[in-house]
């Protein structure tokens, strides 16, 4: 199994050094060629329009959906998040749509109201998880087909669907390692499929 971190922006090198801790050989994603070495693919945060943008000119839509259709793990976090969605919104944009979640950008504010809180996940259960919010998305709407793994003020924050995982906020910049590992489960999972 080998892991994918898509390097355009954003702090893609904190997941590579949980990936490192984890013992998980890992790879920077700059060349849409990559996709078909890799089981699973992070998509960190950074700025949604930049990294779609970039997605879009350098010619990786098509070998995302492909690594979609094989059954590669996906694991969005906060602008990853809202690639992931099948709806964007503040404002619209185009995303993968690889989850069935609609996704409103920033909609905490801007980098000055960034925070830090703590959560109890019915899946992880004890002790709660530390999340870190920058500038981080909210998850409006879930389908049917979503398992939500954790929330905060109502809303829905780490949600899961088959093997895709998105977080609104930054597990890899805390010491918890627990979203990763369920993200590697997925991940084997795709691997073990060839």
């Amino acid at each position: 199994m080998r892991i994918g971190v898509l390097a355009v922006q954003g702090d893609f090198a904190a997941h590579g050094r949980v990936l490192e801790q984890l013992g998980v050989p890992w790879c920077e994603v700059r060349h849409p060629e990559q996709l078909r070495e890799i089981s699973g693919l992070i998509l960190p945060g950074g700025e949604s329009t930049t990294m779609l943008k970039f997605l879009l000119e350098e010619g990786f839509w098509e070998p995302l959906q492909e690594l979609a259709r094989r059954g590669g793990a996906f694991f969005g976090t906060c602008a990853g998040a809202i690639l992931l969605a099948r709806e964007v919104t503040n404002p619209r944009q185009p995303s993968l749509g690889f989850m069935d979640i609609s996704v409103e950008r920033n909609a905490y504010g801007r980098q000055i109201n960034s925070f830090v809180d703590r959560a109890l996940s019915p899946v992880f259960g004890p002790p709660p998880l530390e999340m870190i919010y920058i500038r981080a998305p909210i998850i409006t709407r879930v389908g049917p087909g979503v398992e939500v793994l954790a929330e905060h003020g109502g809303y829905p924050v780490l949600v899961q669907q088959g093997r895709c995982l998105a977080a609104t906020f930054h597990p890899e910049l805390t010491d918890d390692r627990r979203v990763h590992k369920r993200f590697l489960q997925l991940a084997e999972a795709a691997s073990a499929r060839g």
